[in-house]
């Protein structure tokens, strides 16, 4: 599954805090490979069920400014009954890989995981 966002001047490190300078922010990259994997994983939940991230190992390689627009694409990698392992690649408009990461998603029941513990 593929997804494309864009490089908002919110989503800069200097904004969220996690760098200085005005470039996309690694969390912000982080935050767009889960909403991508959250979103392929809708054909394989019953309506009882939703996914929670649990992993991200992400390696961010190339700067991104205000403006650009990245290409988010995810492909299951595996299932092991609820763990779900995605392998993640992030382009920009050139083609140019700007990031790469495997994540981990578990299917819950949406009741069961929101219950007190």
């Amino acid at each position: 599954m593929t997804k494309s966002f864009t490089v908002t001047q919110e989503l800069t490190a200097k904004v969220i805090g996690s760098g200085t300078l005005p470039v996309l922010a690694t969390p912000a990259l982080a935050a767009w490979i889960e909403n991508v994997a959250t979103l392929a994983t809708a054909e394989l939940l019953s309506d009882d069920e939703t996914t929670v991230g649990t992993n991200i190992n992400l390696d961010h390689l190339r700067k991104s400014l205000v403006g650009e627009t990245i290409r988010v694409t995810v492909k299951l990698l595996n299932r092991n009954n609820r763990q779900l392992t995605f392998a993640a690649e992030c382009h920009n408009n050139e083609g140019i890989l700007v990031g790469k990461a495997t994540h981990t998603r578990f299917i819950v029941n949406i009741e069961r995981f929101m219950s007190p513990h």
